[in-house]
């Protein structure tokens, strides 16, 4: 991590020295943050099924977390093209806890620190870039799920025109700060196929080299995307992804020791709308299929939505029910979850607008398969027989918490 961040400062160094023309500093960052606790007088623990990937987010989550992001264009060329800089500092604290943001209670990371040369006419627009980056990230809000997410510690040639299309290419050591192990990965993308009026596909390949240690493989994962505008007011995509060996990660670098009669298929479906300027929303809907050897495989369905109807121009009230179902060799885990939320806007009534006050509310119900996986996978945990609900398999939660995000 040290080489990379002192690499990632070297080529920011070395634009730092070039003479410059042009100062636009751009300060952008994210922040939530708030107070919670379980209906029995215990600290807020947050709802999460084992084997599932995510959760849904409103009233149920248990951190204080922070991205704080400066962007600094250092040279404009006489071509137009621009040289740039960019850093971000993430914090992070368990709630309950003092605001140290280190050891036990939370973390302090640097996840962006790259140089950026962009609007390249050589690449008919395309840009260069070097460090470690936020690339290509596509998720789902109400559940924070990233599915195809090609952040990265490397460097990338990055939407190149040609022939109406834009091609990427990026390679990487480290897809985030929490990888232990350096892997080369590659990934390659291909966008702006117009499939219909107001829709557009994406094709991206990733490939990941066999590590130089034993038992390790290669893999590989495809995605194809649909993006459809101007879908109830708002978006829909549509992604179908597909991995082998270490590619079943689907988005992120997986475990290399799997070979490739590991697959995982993965279909995600989710939209906004935004009907009238006081009602909108996000509707999800993810099936993941994982075929892994000696019994270990296990299929995962999530379906979840989060209607906010503004009574005023300030004012929201907002919900969100979320299911999450895994079928695994121990049996079928089931959680749902309940929240609702009187949310005070101040920038107006439509469902992203930020930042949102909320006061919540939060009942989450699991059967029996889910507390014994809880208990032998997530000790500790809401779900588990040690956690805050303790043998129940029922619980609620309350609590204050704002959310923000600027650029």
């Amino acid at each position: 991590m040290r080489a990379t961040i002192n690499y990632s400062l070297a080529v920011a160094g070395i634009c730092l020295a070039m003479p410059t023309s042009s100062h636009a500093l751009e300060f952008g960052g994210y922040l939530r943050s708030g107070v919670g606790t379980s209906v029995n007088s215990s600290s807020q623990s947050c709802f999460q099924l084992p084997g599932a990937q995510t959760k849904y987010r409103l009233g149920n989550e248990c951190e204080q977390y922070g991205e704080l992001e400066l962007r600094q264009d250092l040279y404009t060329l006489d071509d137009g093209s621009v040289l740039s800089v960019d850093g971000m500092a993430s914090l992070y604290n368990r709630y309950d806890r003092s605001l140290t943001f280190k050891e036990d209670n939370g973390s302090i990371r640097l996840p962006q620190a790259y140089a950026q040369w962009s609007a390249m006419p050589a690449l008919n627009g395309g840009s260069l870039w070097a460090g470690r980056r936020y690339y290509k990230r596509n998720d789902i809000h109400i559940s924070d799920f990233y599915y195809w997410n090609q952040s990265a510690t490397g460097a990338g040639i990055e939407d190149v025109l040609l022939g109406g299309l834009k091609y990427s290419y990026a390679f990487s050591r480290k897809d985030n700060l929490y990888q232990k192990d350096y892997i080369n990965r590659y990934d390659f993308n291909v966008g702006g196929f117009n499939s219909n009026p107001g829709g557009e596909l994406e094709f991206g390949l990733s490939y990941i080299d066999k590590p130089d240690s034993r038992d390790a493989h290669r893999g590989w994962a495809i995605t194809t995307q649909h993006v459809q505008q101007d879908f109830f007011g708002g978006k829909n995509k549509l992604a179908l992804q597909y991995g082998e060996g270490p590619g079943t990660g689907l988005g992120y670098t997986g475990n290399v020791r799997l070979d490739d009669r590991n697959k995982s298929y993965r279909i995600v479906e989710f939209f906004d709308w935004q009907l009238t300027p006081r009602f909108g929303g996000q509707l999800q809907a993810v099936y993941q299929k994982d075929i892994r050897q000696g019994g270990a495989g296990q299929n995962w369905l999530s379906l979840g939505v989060r209607p906010a109807y503004a009574l005023s121009e300030q004012f929201k009230l907002v919900t969100e029910l979320g299911h999450d179902q895994v079928e695994a060799a121990d049996g079928t885990r089931k959680l749902s979850k309940f929240t609702f939320a009187p949310t005070w806007s101040p920038k107006g009534p439509e469902f992203w607008a930020r930042p949102e006050v909320r006061l919540y509310y939060t009942y989450a119900s699991w059967n029996q398969a889910a507390k014994r996986a809880a208990n032998l996978l997530a000790k500790g945990s809401a779900l588990s027989d040690t956690g805050t609900f303790g043998n129940a398999r029922h619980g609620a939660n309350v609590g204050l918490q704002v959310e923000y995000w600027w650029k």
